[in-house]
């Protein structure tokens, strides 16, 4: 570090609303014998535990007003941050009218997105609109070449180190770390009221969108060795990878994280215990029992092959007999709402197993919005919370599903939502027996759906075949009757899909040439 670079720490400027290590660092600050500048609270907090602290308002002649709104917004605060000590008209301004120079100024925010969180009222939430300190906080990192800015306790040990290895001054690279951090922060704060003020005014599509999220973990790479990638979180609540606690296991990894995002979200579906057994972003098994250990048997049953080093969710507590099933298996992640003590000593045996605990269940219902990256710019939309149930059916053709059917066409079309268009998925007794997903034609999905489910019979041993009497799902309309027709000679006996094509009458009629029950949902759930 050159001595032109170091800027010894004489003043400070403290106003924090998070006292987290502010009794630490005001006492190495005195200790240091640094003139320490504070306001209303983080002043009495400092006072409290031996730290000498002079007002704001004794610096500027000027007592708090308004409740505290206006405080630091004086020219002897903001021009003692601001004034470059290298230009001589702002050092004869300072002289000219008493201005002090602040070096280090420590300010962390309102808890605007916690009280937000908190579900506080609207009075309440623009109370906790920090103003005086996004001000300073943008005024300090500006002049970094002078001022550190600390918006972070989390950094308050490195800045201590820092001054203390270097007698009392800190480096120019610290600074501009720290003005980084600093215009980072207050973007966030910004992009959350603004957020809010979107939300109070039901604007889900604003003239400006803003986005803001934290770093949670720099990723080894990205969906390849050759990309780069990180995982950063938001300020949403939803249960899910996000907000999960992992119990054991190795690092995540960016396709660990995609794919263990769309378990968990397609297992939410459903009110019966549901496992969901997950293939880059596809599911490969979904099936729902009477209980875990039930379900996980009748999902992987579908396709063993391609589970093999999948993703399983469930949508019930992990307990022990179930985790010693999944255990047999090569997965690389197991997601649940909870993990019992008895399945946590199953899947030590595993210690490379990811295992992740959400404490809740995210609600398939809940509103938001879903972005996609653009080159030049980015996607919106909102999340496909669309449920079907039975009232909402149509029945186009001569007869009727019976119950039984119709239990499985709304879980072959709940599940149908979350694999990739063109989706076909087959259905029976509650579990997938076949899936196909991602063709560039819906007849292709159809006919790789059934023909993995006979290899997976053949695997098994058995003779007949797992369609024979199923139900199949589609996740938009058949265009043509030549999927259906297909889904019929796999042995589909009901079918449900969103109805609305040109050929709608020679897909009906196909269904009642061939004898199959048919309902329509009005709704598509196109998964690009």
């Amino acid at each position: 570090m050159t001595e032109t670079s170091r800027v010894p720490v004489s003043r400070a400027l403290i106003s924090v609303s998070d006292k987290t290590g502010l009794e630490a660092l005001g006492k190495f600050l005195t200790e240091g014998g640094v003139d320490i500048l504070s306001t209303g609270g983080t002043a009495k907090a400092l006072r409290e535990v031996g730290v000498p602290v002079r007002d704001v308002s004794e610096q500027t002649g000027f007592p708090e007003i308004m409740g505290g709104r206006v405080k630091t917004l004086h020219p002897l605060i903001h021009g003692g941050i601001l004034a470059r000590r290298d230009a001589q008209d702002h050092l004869a301004a300072m002289e000219e009218h008493g201005i002090a120079a602040i070096d280090l100024v420590v300010i962390n925010l309102y808890p605007f997105e916690a009280t937000v969180a908190s579900g506080a009222d609207a009075a309440t939430a623009v109370e906790n609109i920090d103003i005086g300190g996004p001000g300073m906080i943008r005024a300090a990192a500006k002049n970094h070449d002078f001022v550190a800015v600390v918006t972070n306790p989390g950094d308050y040990e490195m800045v201590m180190s820092e001054i203390r290895d270097n007698d009392g001054a800190t480096s120019l690279e610290l600074r501009r770390r720290l003005a980084h951090q600093a215009y980072a922060r207050t973007a966030a704060y910004d992009a959350a009221i603004a957020a809010w003020f979107a939300n109070q005014r039901d604007e889900t599509f604003p003239a400006c969108h803003t986005l803001s999220g934290v770093l949670r973990q720099t990723l080894r790479y990205g969906e390849n060795p050759h990309q780069e990638a990180a995982f950063y979180t938001t300020a949403s609540t939803r249960p899910g990878v996000a907000t999960a606690t992992q119990i054991q296991g190795k690092e995540l990894s960016y396709n660990n994280l995609n794919d263990t995002d769309a378990a968990f979200e397609l297992v939410a579906e459903f009110e019966q215990p549901a496992i969901a057994i997950i293939k880059h972003a596809n599911p490969c098994g979904v099936a729902v029992a009477d209980t875990p250990l039930a379900a996980y048997g009748k999902a992987l049953k579908c396709d063993p092959v391609s589970a093999f080093g999948g993703i399983v969710a469930l949508n019930r507590p992990l307990d022990e007999e179930t985790a010693a099933a999944i255990v047999e298996l090569f997965v690389e992640v197991v997601i649940a709402p909870e993990i019992d003590n008895g399945a946590r000593v199953v899947l030590t045996e595993k210690k490379n197993v990811r295992v992740l605990e959400t404490g809740a269940m995210p609600d398939p219902g809940e509103a938001g919005v879903v972005m996609r990256a653009l080159s030049g710019g980015y996607l919106l939309q909102s999340r496909d919370n669309g449920h079907v149930t039975e009232d909402m059916l149509k029945t186009v053709t001569k007869r009727a599903p019976s119950e039984a059917e119709l239990a499985d066409l709304l879980f072959a079309f709940a599940v149908c939502k979350h694999v990739k268009s063109n989706a076909i998925v087959y259905v029976k007794d509650g579990a997938t027996v076949g899936v196909g997903a991602g063709q560039m034609s819906r007849v292709d999905s159809a006919r790789i759906a059934a023909i993995k489910s006979d290899d997976a019979a053949k695997a098994a041993g058995e003779t007949g075949s797992r369609t024979e009497g199923c139900v199949v799902a589609s996740d938009a309309f058949f265009p043509f009757a030549d999927g259906l027709l297909s889904a019929a000679q796999a042995g589909a006996t009901a079918v449900i899909q969103p109805g609305g094509s040109m050929r709608d009458d020679e897909v009906i009629a196909a269904a009642d040439e061939k004898g199959l029950a048919m309902v329509l949902t009005g709704v598509r759930h196109f998964r690009h």
